[in-house]
């Protein structure tokens, strides 16, 4: 009878992660992308994306941006919070453009279809031990008997040859990025389009993400737009569910949990297409694990309050957009924040902490009428400073690296390079 119960027992637990590994995308990035559901892979056609470096030492990654509206009209810039992206803007988006606005989104490297890895280079260990453990990282990555088959062909040790492979190791890593190169992408992607001075909306943990940049470059800014942003730095998305293996991949993979989850903790009324677009982003190429690692570098210290009264913003024009509907806490919160930023303009939706159903009309409707009341800026086109400084980067920095600046419609390997999947996306 025991001999029983345990095949049963193993049987099951078996199963179980057969289950669980079904849930995974292992698709690769080609088939993923054409396979994608069509609402998507129109967005994707009809944004663009822009170079940027996260660190100065770096090379440039493609964050990929969708822009709407005339580019002589007033200029916004979106910046969504952790577990979103740009696709979760379109209904704000669509109403800001019928209001005469030009908006854009952003994809924050790590999320949508905006690259989700960069390529480091290895740094080379000294002393006995570290050379040992480049030896072993070596003999790992090319096998036992490769020096051995190199001795065999030459007739000597490839000393040059095993040197030359130490310096040059480099390493595919995720993309999790903390605030201060959050803020450096922000500034690129405003030089790149020509946004300045630009009104910034900054969406849940967007404000943690960006606070610091906000302040160094106000005057760039017309205004500034906060959207349900947390007083105390915690995101709307349920971080924990991604940290927990057998939990993620049970939310990602099951809509039904899934929608269950965001309905609890983010919004009520989440667009199918919305929760779709979701799942997909996270579960490929590590979305999950990009979106943990910028949640963990959040600045838990952050006050909204304190941030809102330095003398920097002093002349940068503020507004609040507040769900009034979520919960009676959240209503409270609004009150405090409000109470503390008596100079800035609030405002109440109807919606919940995510921009969906008829609250996305409301707050594209608070943005328009805030802006509207400041004098029309006059922009002068200038050549995109920031290409020029990827593409000195892209030149000094050898290895993989993409060959187009633009925006790839008609040539499928193309697709996979521009947002990201030319590093191989990790099942």
């Amino acid at each position: 009878m025991f001999w029983f119960y345990f095949t049963v027992a193993v049987s099951l637990v078996t199963f179980f992660f057969v289950f669980l590994s079904s849930l995974r995308n292992s698709q690769d990035p080609k088939t993923w992308f054409l396979g994608l559901p069509s609402h998507l892979r129109q967005h994707y056609a009809e944004g663009r994306t822009v170079k940027v470096q996260t660190c100065p030492n770096h090379k440039p990654i493609e964050v990929f941006t969708l822009e709407k509206g005339s580019d002589s009209s007033e200029s916004v810039l979106i910046v969504h919070g952790l577990g979103l992206s740009s696709y979760d803007f379109r209904g704000v988006m669509a109403k800001l453009e019928s209001k005469g606005v030009r908006v854009v989104a952003v994809d924050l490297p790590g999320s949508g279809f905006s690259e989700k890895y960069t390529i480091e280079v290895d740094e080379v260990a000294n002393g006995i031990f570290g050379k040992l453990r480049n030896i072993y990282s070596l003999i790992r990555e090319k096998g036992v008997f490769w020096a051995f088959d190199q001795m065999v062909d030459t007739g000597e040790i490839p000393y040059e040859e095993i040197e030359k492979l130490v310096m040059s190791r480099r390493s595919v890593k995720v993309l999790q990025l903390g605030t201060e190169e959050v803020g450096r992408v922000l500034g690129q992607v405003i030089d790149s389009l020509q946004l300045s001075p630009v009104h910034l909306v900054l969406h849940d943990s967007a404000l943690a993400m960006s606070a610091t940049w906000v302040v160094e470059n106000s005057g760039s800014l017309s205004s500034v737009t906060l959207v349900d942003t947390d007083m105390n730095t915690v995101p709307a998305f349920p971080l924990w569910a991604l940290k927990l293996p057998v939990v993620r991949e049970l939310v990602l993979g099951l809509p039904g949990l899934y929608g269950k989850l965001m309905n609890t903790c983010c919004s009520r009324k989440i667009n199918g297409l919305n929760m779709e677009a979701q799942r997909i982003f996270l579960k490929r190429g590590d979305g999950w694990e990009a979106v943990v690692g910028m949640g963990n570098k959040l600045n838990r210290s952050f006050d909204l309050v304190q941030w809102g009264h330095l003398k920097e913003l002093k002349n940068v024009p503020l507004q609040v957009i507040w769900s009034g509907s979520w919960s009676e806490d959240w209503r409270n919160q609004g009150r405090q924040v409000a109470f503390g930023l008596p100079h800035a303009r609030f405002v109440k939706h109807s919606g919940g902490r995510w921009p969906q159903s008829k609250g996305a009309d409301e707050i594209a409707e608070g943005i328009a009428s805030f802006i509207s009341v400041f004098a029309k800026t006059t922009r002068q086109v200038e050549p995109e400073p920031i290409q020029k400084i990827a593409d000195e980067a892209k030149d000094q920095i050898h290895g993989h690296h993409h060959h187009h600046d633009g925006h790839p419609h008609d040539d499928t390997p193309a697709y996979v390079e521009a947002y990201g999947l030319g590093h191989g996306w990790a099942s």
